[in-house]
């Protein structure tokens, strides 16, 4: 899952940036408001993570423009923590607002709910084949057994899974699974498919020739 960061303090955008890439997330930033909303309208993002008190444009209008033309989810995090505030935001277009400072595990368990629900999925598992795809601990399970995935093949299968039965096509995929600084990206795609299909079952995820990939139903 790709998601993009808006804040202008150098060092929180930092931190961000290293919370989601640990949990494998590919991640984008942008240190001011106009960076923000052109990326943000450049590319499919799985959620914003946006301040509001941004140079340029602040987050308010960062937010209004967008959701003029993106559903893209987005979560407020910001040190405006009255009610009026939070009542706005969530007015004008945010799905969510956490206030600063924020706990590690509540910032990503507001974004797995955001994703999931961007996704149409309530659930936090989704059950393909025999196997668990546990959203919340970002895992896959067979029975009691966890499979030893990388980052990026857990990356690929959740994105499948939150849109099984539908043909995901391989740029879509490129989208959401690499940030703006992979360069791109030849047979990546196929090496993590391959490996998927090892370690888990080689009917698992099928080939569209010339379309993409599916999780069936």
């Amino acid at each position: 899952m790709r998601v993009l960061v808006v804040e202008d303090e150098s060092d929180l955008r930092r931190l961000l940036t290293e919370i989601l890439e640990e949990e494998g997330y590919a991640v984008d930033s942008a240190a001011d408001g106009e960076d923000g909303l052109a990326k943000a309208r450049a590319w499919t993002y799985d959620a914003i993570v946006l301040d509001l008190m941004l140079p340029k444009i602040d987050g308010w209008d960062v937010l209004e423009t967008l959701r003029e033309t993106h559903r893209t989810p987005v979560l407020i995090l910001s040190a405006r923590d009255a009610l009026s505030d939070r009542v706005l935001g969530l007015d004008i277009g945010a799905d969510d607002y956490l206030v600063k400072p924020f706990e590690r595990l509540e910032l990503l368990a507001r974004l797995r709910a955001l994703i999931r629900r961007a996704a149409g999925q309530p659930q936090t598992s989704i059950e393909i084949q025999g196997f668990t795809v546990d959203l919340s601990d970002r895992c896959v399970r067979l029975g009691d057994e966890a499979i030893n995935l990388t980052a990026r093949e857990y990356a690929l299968l959740e994105y499948l899974a939150l849109h099984r039965g539908k043909v995901v096509s391989r740029t879509e995929l490129y989208d959401h699974l690499f940030d703006e600084t992979d360069s791109s990206l030849s047979n990546l795609l196929d090496v993590h498919v391959s490996n998927l299909r090892k370690k888990l079952s080689p009917d698992l995820i099928e080939t569209r020739r010339g379309q993409g990939y599916v999780i069936c139903e």
